[in-house]
Order: C-alpha cells, then structure tokens, then sequence
C-alpha cells in the first residue's frame, strides 16, 4: 500500500504515470532504457526514480522481468490524479454510445446497447443492472486478454461474476462513479480485476449501474471517461 507519509516529486509522477501508461499498452513490464529515451535521461537516474516508486509501493518488479509493473496503489494513486478531462467531449467512443442509446425506443434495449458499446471500445466484459437482473456481455473478449492465461484467475473472476448481482443490490455504491482496483473490490479480492461502474436513475431502479469489468491494466482515462458518459446518456434518454 502506499505510504501517504512519503513525498513524491513531480518526475516521479511523470514516470509513475507514464508506466501505468505505457504498461497499459503493451501488457509487458516497463524498463528504465524504455523510460529514459521517453524522459531525456540516463538510464541511472530512472533506476533510481523506479526505486524510489516501489519503496512508495506504486510499482513492482516481477520476478521474470528487469521493467516494472504498476502496484494497485500505483493505480489508485494514478485514477485520483484524474481530473475528468483527458478524454475529448467528441470522443469518437463517446460518440458511438450516444448513437446507440438514442437509437433504442425502449430502456432495456438502451441499456443493453450501452453495455455492448463498452465491451466493443474497451475489451472487457460489459455490465448493467436492468431491474433485478444483471445484464452481463464480453465475457469471451475478457478472457482473451493476456492476463487470463493463467485458469487461476479465470476461476477468481467467475466466483466474482456469481457474486456481483447480489453485492449491487445489497451495497448500492452511491458515488455516481465507482471505481474498484484489485483488492480494493469488496468481493474477489484476489482476483486482481477493476470494476468502473456508474449509477444511474432508470424506469427500473433509481440506483441502477452500467459499467466495465477488466484487468488492473486499464487506460483509466478513456475508460473511467465512457462509463461516466454512459451513465449520463441513459440517464437523460430513458
């Protein structure tokens, strides 16, 4: 976890965020000869950022690899530096879900039209509460991310996926954006998957939820951006 008590210089920042960025990407640790052509530097110097990073508990270093990896402290220090503006209104995503909510002449349509839209932008698996069911899409382009060769995690996931429907109702997160980082997810702890959902007021619920269910390696950005965007959509058309 990280240390709130430890300082962290603003090209620590930069580097953090670019190896959340670049990891995001590539699916592969990040090196310092990576990170120091991209900063202008010796590689030194980003050994030296990178080992001030991980005893601040934001990366880590697989024990297959010389690059770094975000820690999910990393990722939570990195989702609140968000500031809502690193998507562009016009979006061509944020475009293709107003499409296909306006086109549906009924709520449940829309809402899984919404959900479809999110699984096709982002590759991972889609969801929305649609009265007391939960709707779910993308499970096979989920499991196609390079994080799930391993049949451990598909299993941690599964066990997940069979408890969410229950935890929704049940805990009814009341942020308008929701957004869990591996062990940050009050059920599968371990399964080292983010949950972004949204809430929103439907015909069927006033705390209904759309979002995405994905591996920790996420563009946050763009993602957390579609979520929010899709709950506004449904919100204001149905």
């Amino acid at each position: 976890m990280y240390n709130v008590g430890m300082e962290i210089t603003e090209r620590q920042k930069q580097i953090l965020c670019q190896i959340i960025e670049e990891y995001a990407e590539t699916a592969s640790p990040v090196g310092s000869m990576t990170m120091a052509k991209l900063f202008g530097v010796s590689p030194a110097t980003i050994r030296a950022e990178m080992a001030r990073l991980e005893a601040l508990g934001l990366i880590a270093q697989p024990h297959t690899s010389a690059g770094r990896v975000p820690t999910d402290a990393g990722y939570r220090f990195y989702v609140n530096s968000l500031d809502g503006r690193d998507v562009e209104p016009m979006d061509r995503g944020m475009h293709a879900i107003e499409v296909r909510v306006s086109s549906q002449s009924r709520a449940d349509a829309a809402i899984r039209g919404a959900v479809d839209v999110l699984v096709e932008l982002t590759g991972n698996l889609g969801l929305a509460t649609i009265g007391g069911q939960l709707y779910l899409s993308g499970i096979s382009r989920l499991f196609t991310q390079p994080e799930f060769v391993d049949t451990g995690r598909v299993q941690a996931v599964a066990k997940l996926l069979d408890n969410l429907e229950p935890w929704l109702r049940e805990a009814a997160p009341g942020e308008p954006l929701n957004i869990f980082i591996g062990h940050e997810n009050p059920i599968g702890k371990n399964s080292e998957v983010s949950l972004i959902i949204s809430r929103f007021k439907s015909p069927f619920s006033d705390r209904s939820y759309i979002g995405v269910l994905g591996p920790t390696r996420q563009n946050y950005a763009r993602v957390t951006a579609l979520v929010r965007r899709a709950g506004q959509m449904l919100e204001e058309i149905i």
